[in-house]
């Protein structure tokens, strides 16, 4: 009797997709291996480092002003210089990283659960269910997000929660989009077919037997995401709509300084523009390591 007719009519059981994605081991593996992933990953080791331990080895206290010591250009004393109210820059950029990696990772994770679900949601049942909310998306993600922002501040008042919500919200349609493809392809294989004829439920199906298979996607979709939400926070800051003084965030700190520029205070600024660009830098190299892990 052949393999084929000794499982007659029983369900066949779901796939091993270890053998269409590879082994999560082998995707580790190839992360140790690439310089992309390593190089990313030391730059927001080194940031998540100063946010959780700044503190203890910023020579100063970034929140301390000495007027007489206003705008001084970097040096042995203030390696990079000090802002208009004499506070030590270097302690400020060391510092303010705190909150930008509070937030953003937040906002990040917002959008990734709330993302998940709703492509789980559209590609499963497909049809009317997916037209409506995939249109409802489409028309949400047409509204950049400093206008969610302004209207969000306008009825919740600023603070760090509303900017974790605003920037989470306006990322979910984009990773729902991302999810929402990968439950397409995954819909009409056959341990999905297995799952619906053992009358599971679609919850079940969706969460325990198609979710685990979407996950390579997810994570590269959420860490590419991380990285615009890190200059989602800057910006917002850097507008008036996030986080508020006398927080040293790096956002904040350009936004009260760039005026100084014209004088020759390059220093105000620089630094903290510096940083920034190194955060989204690392992030996205890591974000690349991840696609490339999964792909390879």
């Amino acid at each position: 009797m052949s393999a084929t007719d000794g499982s007659a009519g029983m369900p066949a059981p779901a796939p091993n997709d270890t053998s269409r994605r590879g082994p999560l081991a082998e995707v580790f593996f190839s992360l140790l291996r690439s310089g992309t992933f390593l190089t990313g990953l030391t730059i927001v080791v080194f940031w998540v480092a100063c946010a959780l331990f700044g503190e203890h080895f910023a020579p100063y206290d970034p929140l301390a002003d000495d007027i007489i010591n206003a705008l001084a250009p970097p040096s042995a004393e203030h390696w990079f210089g000090t802002d208009q109210i004499g506070r030590d820059v270097f302690s400020r950029v060391i510092v303010g990283s705190r909150d930008i990696l509070t937030v953003a990772p937040l906002a990040t994770l917002l959008a990734t659960i709330a993302g998940t679900a709703l492509g789980l949601f559209t590609g499963y049942f497909r049809g009317i269910v997916d037209d409506i909310i995939s249109r409802i998306l489409e028309a949400f993600m047409a509204i950049p997000v400093v206008i969610v922002a302004l209207l969000a501040i306008v009825a919740l008042g600023t603070s760090k929660t509303t900017v974790i919500v605003v920037i989470g919200l306006s990322f979910a349609p984009i990773i729902a989009r991302t999810v929402r493809a990968a439950v397409l392809a995954e819909r009409e294989l056959d341990y999905v077919a297995a799952a619906q004829l053992r009358h599971e439920s679609a919850l079940h199906t969706m969460f325990v037997e198609i979710l685990p298979n979407v996950i390579p996607p997810i994570l590269v979709e959420t860490t590419v995401r991380l990285g615009y939400a890190i200059f989602a926070v800057a910006t917002l800051s850097f507008m008036g709509f996030g986080i508020q003084p006398p927080s040293p965030d790096w956002g904040l700190s350009i936004s009260s300084n760039y005026g100084m520029i014209g004088g020759g205070f390059w220093w105000t600024v620089l630094f903290d523009a510096l940083a920034i660009a190194s955060l989204v830098i690392g992030v996205n190299l890591a974000a690349d390591g991840v696609h490339g892990a999964f792909n390879d």
